[in-house]
C-alpha cells in the first residue's frame, strides 16, 4: 500500500477505535461508583518490556508499593530495535515480587480483529502461557491492547474478568463501568510526563481512582513509555499526597468491588 493511502487508513483505524470507545463510555454498564475517602492511585504497564521490570518494578518496590503488569504471551522475548518483551521468567519474578499479572490478550491485537477470529480461544491461550510461566493465580483483570474496546465482546470479557481498562484521559469516580475503566498514559515527551502531578492534585483533592498507563521504564524511552526519573517522581508524589497506591485488583478490594 502506498504510504498515503497507508497514513489514511491508519487514521481511519484510529477513528473508529475512538468512536468505539467513546460509545461504550456513554452507554454501557452496569455502572459502579467509587466510594473512597482515600485518594488511590494504580501503576499499570501494558505489552510488558523487560524494562518494566528491571526499572518499573524496582521503583514501586523501593517505595513499598506494587503495581499491575498486563502481560500478551505472543510477545514473549520478542526483541525489537527499541525494546525487548518480558519472558516467561520474568513474569513469574514480577508475581514473586507480589506485583499482579494481568491479561492483555495473547495475539496483542485490537479487540475488534480478535472477536472474529475467537476471542475466547485467544485469552484461553493467554490463561494457559501465564500457567505455564509459573503465575499460580489467574489473571483477574485486563486492558485493551491499543486501549481500543469493542461492544461485542464485553459479554466475554465481563465473564472472565473484574475488570477491564482502556485509556480515556479521566479519574474513576462516578458511572464507572468497570469493564471500561479509564486510564491516563505516561509517556514521551519528557515535559508532558512530568506535568502528571496535576491528575495526582486532583484525586487527592476529590479522591477517586487514579489509573496511570505506561510501557516501557528507560533512559531513552519509546514514545509510548517514560524515564525511571519520572516513574520515580510521580510515584514519590502520590505518596507524598497520602495517596493509596495499589495494584488494580488490591484497589478493587478496597472499594469493595
Amino acid at each position: 500500500m502506498p504510504d498515503g493511502l497507508g497514513n489514511i487508513a491508519a487514521k481511519i483505524d484510529a477513528r473508529i477505535d475512538r468512536l468505539a470507545n467513546r460509545l461504550l463510555w456513554t452507554v454501557a454498564g452496569p455502572r459502579r461508583d467509587v466510594e473512597t475517602d482515600v485518594p488511590i492511585v494504580s501503576f499499570t504497564f501494558d505489552d510488558v518490556p523487560d524494562s518494566a521490570l528491571f526499572e518499573g518494578a524496582a521503583i514501586l518496590e523501593k517505595h513499598g508499593v506494587r503495581g499491575t503488569f498486563y502481560i500478551a504471551g505472543s510477545l514473549a522475548s520478542q526483541v525489537e530495535p527499541d525494546r525487548t518483551l518480558i519472558s516467561p521468567e520474568g513474569c513469574r519474578e514480577l508475581a514473586e515480587r507480589g506485583h499482579e499479572i494481568g491479561c492483555h490478550t495473547f495475539a496483542h491485537r485490537k479487540i475488534r480483529d480478535l472477536v472474529a477470529d475467537g476471542l475466547a480461544a485467544d485469552l484461553d491461550r493467554n490463561a494457559g502461557y501465564l500457567t505455564e510461566a509459573g503465575i499460580e493465580t489467574p489473571a483477574r483483570n485486563f486492558a485493551f491492547p491499543y486501549n481500543a474496546a469493542w461492544l461485542t465482546a464485553r459479554r466475554e470479557l465481563r465473564r472472565r474478568y473484574r475488570t477491564c481498562r482502556a485509556g480515556g484521559e479521566a479519574i474513576n469516580r462516578k458511572n464507572v463501568d468497570p469493564v471500561m475503566l479509564k486510564g491516563i498514559e505516561i509517556r514521551q515527551p519528557e515535559d508532558y510526563a512530568a506535568s502528571l502531578t496535576s491528575w495526582i492534585d486532583d484525586v487527592a483533592a476529590t479522591p477517586g481512582w487514579l489509573v496511570f498507563i505506561t510501557h516501557d521504564i528507560a533512559a531513552h524511552p519509546t514514545p509510548y513509555g517514560c524515564t525511571p526519573e519520572t516513574l520515580d517522581r510521580l510515584v514519590a508524589y502520590a505518596n507524598a499526597k497520602g495517596c493509596r497506591i495499589l495494584p488494580v485488583d488490591g484497589a478493587l478490594d478496597l472499594l469493595g468491588w
